[in-house]
């Protein structure tokens, strides 16, 4: 039984340019090339995952390690104090079949096994990679990741099908949720916070798919934001200042475009007195404050009965004292209730909604709120949402990858039956460049903003209207 390495096509060989001759080989340069070659023969000695892990000498190894201990017992202890037994079970079981593996075959193949075991397999590497956004995983051939904004494939593989639909049921049941055949759709989130979404066969005719939006392991501020060229620092300070005066408000973009980033970011500046209730799907916030309460839904049983709703949780949270409520995201008849509860004393709430401008976002909110209420005149909503929201944030991932905050406006009430709104800043971009690189540039109108007034209440009109100025 063989595992035999691979050579690239890239593999050094005695024409390589890089390789020092006779004539160099004790200068200093010969030395400089010696070091430089190093690397790139270790890199094409590095065994193959894909083919380790699709080997029959892999198929053998896994067998045996997985019945030759106790995986419920093991997956209880740390990785690091396991990964001594599994090494010497793979160590003895080549030397004891005499299969032909390298050491550094065997300790790849000890890794593989112990994200079997503790992690989610063979992307674990990609949820350590902080260059990576999204892993998005379609069928056990093909593994694409986020990086910068723009999607590439990477080499990682799994072994089957069923290696696949293993890893997505052992995400989902981590958090006690279940997917299979009866069941094959699923919102999940790992212990880090990041957010899984799994679809199984049938319904993903091509194999179980697996999509990943990992939470960022640094901590996303309006000031780093800024720093990013994602808003200019006249924009940070505003949506500060909004946070902090308590404005009820909306952040809309497209899928995969910063909207939860954003408002975790604006979380920040929440009173830390304050009582603060979210409500999500799959629990992804991260908010810093001390009396922060955590709500999430669950879907129905096996039997179909025992789901609890966004709208459900939102109902439940005005019983619950809440100073604020911040709802992960607004997707159908909750937007009623989130209404209610803007209108109704609990101000500085905040939500998301897709939408690809504040005035599609307010048409969305108006059809929302006639799903849960269809006898309500649409002048009556109107009236609603505009005493309601305060502001509607825009978010957009443009062509280059990166996320910028494009326009943030005000709702200025009613004029008849129309919702007025007014742009505070706008991202305008340079219509006469076209490249890989979006330029632009953000622009405020320098116009007195309505909440001038709510922010005077909280000491802090002028730094609005200084910020305005500028």
């Amino acid at each position: 039984m063989t595992f035999g390495l691979k050579r690239s096509s890239g593999a050094l060989d005695a024409q390589d340019p890089g390789l020092p001759d006779e004539s160099d080989a004790g200068t200093a340069q010969g030395a400089a090339r010696d070091a430089a070659a190093k690397p790139r023969e270790a890199a094409a000695a590095l065994p193959s995952t894909e083919h380790m892990i699709r080997s029959e000498a892999f198929r053998v190894i896994r067998a045996s390690v997985f019945s030759s201990m106790n995986v419920s017992a093991a997956v209880l202890k740390t990785r690091d104090e396991v990964r001594d037994g599994v090494a010497q079970i793979v160590a003895d079981l080549v030397e004891r079949e005499r299969m032909n593996l390298t050491l550094a075959e065997q300790v790849l193949m000890v890794d593989e096994l112990l994200n079997d075991m503790f992690g989610v397999g063979p992307i674990e590497p990609l949820l350590a990679d902080d260059t990576v956004t999204d892993i998005l995983v379609n069928g056990p051939d093909h593994v694409y990741v986020e990086r910068h904004g723009r999607l590439e494939l990477t080499p990682v593989k799994f072994r089957d099908n069923a290696h696949v639909v293993n890893i997505a049921q052992r995400i989902a049941s981590a958090i006690g949720r279940r997917v299979d055949e009866s069941s094959p759709m699923v919102d999940a989130r790992l212990a880090d916070g990041s957010r899984v979404n799994v679809v199984l066969p049938p319904l993903a005719v091509h194999g179980a798919c697996i999509a990943i939006r990992k939470f960022s392991r640094r901590n996303i501020t309006l000031a780093r934001m800024a720093q990013q060229a994602n808003m200019s620092n006249e924009m940070a300070r505003v949506l500060k200042i909004a946070a902090t005066s308590r404005l009820n408000i909306l952040i809309s973009g497209g899928t995969g475009s910063g909207k939860t980033t954003l408002l975790n970011a604006m979380s920040h500046f929440i009173d830390e007195r304050e009582r603060v209730i979210t409500i999500e799907d799959a629990a992804e916030l991260q908010l810093q404050q001390p009396h922060v309460v955590s709500l999430e839904t669950r879907p129905d049983n096996s039997e179909g009965t025992g789901g609890v709703t966004q709208r459900e949780l939102v109902r439940n949270a005005l019983r619950m004292r809440p100073d604020r409520i911040i709802l992960g995201e607004t997707r159908g008849a909750e937007a009623f209730d989130v209404l209610q509860a803007m209108n109704t004393g609990h101000d500085g709430s905040m939500t998301t909604i897709h939408a690809n401008s504040p005035r599609d976002a307010i048409s969305r909110l108006e059809s929302m709120v006639m799903m849960a209420n269809g006898n309500l005149p649409l002048v009556s909503i109107r009236r609603q949402i505009a005493s309601a929201v305060h502001m509607i944030v825009q978010v957009e991932r443009m062509r280059d990858g990166v996320r910028r905050v494009t326009r943030i406006s005000e709702i200025a009430g009613m004029e008849g039956d129309v919702i007025t709104t007014q742009d505070l800043f706008v991202f305008r971009y340079d219509t006469t460049t076209y490249n890989d690189e979006v330029k632009g540039v953000f622009e405020c109108l320098s116009i007195r903003p309505v909440c001038a007034g709510r922010a005077a209440y909280y000491g802090l009109e002028e730094a609005l209207m200084e910020a305005i100025r500028q």
